[in-house]
């Protein structure tokens, strides 16, 4: 039987200013957001092209939202490949993305450690 992730789930402090971060600064599409009764919703952020999409799960204890922005302990958590390193690059920086380094050209590839609304580290990636 084939299998596939189709979802990682990410703490975020807050539905709507992670949903904003995702789909205007990083081009996301919002694929789901339904309500799930006392506050809580199920929140799906896709890539462009992209089948795996990532969940919003909205901390609700303190052991939650403390791991927010830290849930690898400082490691990269995603990784996030494209087929134009440049181009993604430039619109994430005049969106605002915070990179943490110049990119880098390793021999898998040309990327840049960039960190969401939270701290979470991501890998832009353009394999080679």
């Amino acid at each position: 039987m084939p299998q596939q992730i189709s979802l990682a789930a990410l703490v975020v402090a807050d539905y709507d200013e992670a949903i904003a971060f995702y789909v205007e600064k990083l081009g996301f599409t919002l694929t789901a957001d339904t309500p799930q009764g006392d506050g809580k919703r199920w929140v799906v952020v896709t890539p462009p092209g992209s089948a795996c999409g990532l969940l919003l799960a909205k901390a609700v204890t303190d052991a939650q939202a403390a791991r927010i922005g830290d849930q690898t302990g400082g490691r990269v958590a995603f990784f996030l490949q494209t087929d134009d390193f440049a181009r993604d690059h430039a619109a994430m920086t005049a969106a605002g993305v915070v990179f943490l380094e110049a990119p880098r050209y390793e021999p898998y590839g040309t990327v840049a450690v960039f960190q969401d609304l939270y701290g979470t580290r991501w890998d832009l990636l353009q394999p080679t």
